[in-house]
């Protein structure tokens, strides 16, 4: 909650609108600076130096939460894979994310992980154990690690290529149903030998 003094603006949790104000600057397209995002939120310039070191440091916390809100989606059916077919929808959720939030995807994966963010290195290892399990499940005597970084190679140069216009659809629906072809093309043929 914020409540307004002579001062300005104090935010109950000054983090929290931080990182609000920067998610919609980022996802509308607007360019952000520490200062920048301070002055939209109402604070003084330099009260995001309380919770950022500097501008790497509130990219890594926005990738943070664009893991957490990916693995949201991707966890979405409550319930692990049992089929190929199920599997698939995993890819349908991937591609689906970085079709709507395609800025805050490019931020996530358009440069190395932050290792020194606790926060981030958390969520990243909790969706490449939600992919993990979920291959594990519909493949239990595959080599796991080959397995999932051929799935996510798949799906994410999908999303890429999408992105990046190069595999254009004229739907959401269009998208989705490539995805699951694609899937069932690669491993179908793989547990068809």
């Amino acid at each position: 909650m914020s409540t307004s003094t002579k001062d300005g603006y104090h935010h109950g949790d000054l983090r929290a609108a931080l990182l609000t104000t920067a998610m919609e600057m980022l996802e509308q397209g607007e360019q952000f600076s520490l200062r920048a995002v301070a002055r939209k939120a109402g604070v003084s310039p330099t009260a995001p130096y309380r919770h950022f070191a500097d501008r790497d440091a509130l990219e890594s916390a926005l990738a943070a939460q664009g893991l957490r809100d990916l693995n949201a989606d991707l966890s979405q059916g409550g319930t692990p894979p049992k089929t190929v077919a199920e599997l698939a929808e995993f890819g349908v959720a991937y591609v689906g994310f970085a079709l709507r939030r395609p800025a805050l995807f490019r931020l996530m994966f358009g440069n190395a992980c932050d290792d020194t963010s606790d926060d981030r290195v958390s969520a990243a290892a909790a969706v490449h154990e939600t992919l993990a399990h979920a291959v594990a499940n519909v493949f239990p005597e595959a080599d796991l690690a080959a397995i999932t970084i051929a799935g996510w190679g798949m799906v994410h140069g999908l999303a890429c290529l999408h992105l990046d216009g190069k595999l254009p659809s004229a739907s959401a629906d269009d998208v989705a149903n490539q995805v699951r072809a694609s899937f069932t093309a690669v491993f179908a043929a793989r547990t068809g030998e």
